[in-house]
């Protein structure tokens, strides 16, 4: 009996929830539905997420994947906020497209320069970009390794999360993996005023994908799920 009860001791501590402080893998979730409009999303305007997007722009799923209709300057935001994790998806852009993964975003402000923005774009959309501005980049901040985007193709995008510390793949290359802590830079706004350096970003916040394509096309998102790093 000594023995057993020495055994059943020995499988409850192995047994146990993780340490405080460590991070626990939830279960992978998709983000949207198959079809039709997401649910606990909203449409922003994609200079501040307070402000209402333009007349009559919206986001919807048609047969797996997402896109946005109607005129461009626009986020698809979450009503949930996050703080570490683990995300993977599928996008395409057109000839001239530009989109961007908000990342830890405040419900007001923009994205690229109150929260984080791991830019997507074609390389024609801005002939002058600076390679943080294309895509892989954390935008205006950290550029990728290499470009390895491959245009008006399908692009497989992961990304990872972790307290300051960030890493992200795209076509299966590595393409950041940075510490967000060594950031000191104040970055330019589009207005030149100076945003906070990344290391001064919330470290949790909203998720949301930009639509600010030219030439009539629009950003194209399939497969997107995320799960859960927070520590337990």
């Amino acid at each position: 009996m000594a023995m057993r009860a020495l055994l059943a001791s020995v499988l409850l501590l192995t047994s146990c929830a993780v340490p405080a402080g460590v991070a626990a893998e939830g279960p992978w979730q998709p983000l949207f539905p198959d079809e039709g409009v997401p649910v606990h999303w909203r449409v922003t305007a994609w200079k501040d997420l307070a402000l209402a997007p333009p007349d009559g722009a919206h986001w919807t799923v048609e047969d797996g994947v997402l896109t946005s209709r109607g005129a461009r300057g626009t986020w698809l935001v979450s009503e949930a906020e996050y703080g570490d994790l683990e995300l993977e998806y599928e996008f395409r852009l057109g000839p001239r497209g530009n989109s961007g993964l908000a990342l830890r975003s405040p419900a007001a402000g923009d994205p690229a320069f109150d929260g984080l923005e791991l830019q997507m774009a074609d390389l024609r959309y801005n002939l002058e970009a600076k390679p943080s501005e294309l895509t892989g980049g954390l935008y205006r901040a950290v550029e990728p390794f290499e470009q390895v985007y491959l245009p008006e193709q399908w692009n497989r995008m992961w990304v990872r999360l972790e307290g300051a510390h960030v890493t992200a793949r795209l076509n299966g290359t590595l393409i950041l993996d940075h510490d967000l802590e060594e950031e000191q830079r104040v970055i330019p706004r589009h207005d030149g005023t100076l945003a906070p350096p990344l290391r001064e970003r919330p470290r949790r916040g909203h998720l949301g994908f930009q639509e600010l394509s030219r030439g009539g096309t629009h950003v194209l998102i399939r497969g997107a799920r995320l799960r859960s790093l927070d520590p337990q």
